[in-house]
């Protein structure tokens, strides 16, 4: 469904980010892995129906545990995150995409991202504007993890596999 080269790595960013947490927590890294590479397939193609086609797709599949972790992975849409596939979801989906923003201006990428670095980004209103800092709070605050834990553990993964995603390091 997708063909936007940003919303691609962006998938596959929080899909990789979810397969490791997956690991951590002990649950199915394929379900985790699976339900991050999913969670935006509608997205480019029906924006205003999103995410229920995707949604509704994997209702059909009986799928149900991935279509409800995605129907949840934005708190406005009040559906409450139940399993850890959820909360991670909702935990993962911004803030990886705002540490490969914050990646893409700085002259070594990746490699030398820290977590200080990411949270004085997040302080900048026009820096990644339509990121949801709220909801990069709320997620946070569902796992339950320090914030400097969680954003240095997404930072490993994507740069761990900076190639794969085109990151620059």
């Amino acid at each position: 469904m997708l063909s936007n080269k940003s919303l691609i790595i962006h998938s596959y960013s929080v899909a990789m980010v979810m397969e490791y947490y997956a690991s951590i927590l002990n649950e199915n890294k394929d379900i985790f892995y699976i339900t991050g590479l999913l969670h935006d397939a509608d997205y480019e193609k029906y924006p205003e129906m999103h995410p229920d086609i995707i949604v509704d797709q994997l209702n059909k599949l009986d799928e149900k545990e991935i279509a409800y972790a995605i129907s949840c992975h934005y708190s406005k849409w009040n559906k409450k995150c139940k399993s850890n596939l959820d909360k991670y979801l909702l935990a993962c989906d911004e803030i990886t995409g705002f540490i490969v923003a914050c990646s893409k201006v700085r002259p070594n990428g990746i490699s030398d991202l820290v977590a200080k670095s990411v949270k004085k980004s997040l302080k900048k209103k026009s820096f990644a504007a339509s990121v949801d800092r709220n909801e990069i709070k709320l997620g946070i605050d569902l796992i339950g993890i320090d914030s400097d834990t969680h954003i240095n553990n997404i930072i490993n993964v994507l740069e761990k596999n900076a190639e794969a995603l085109e990151l620059k390091t």
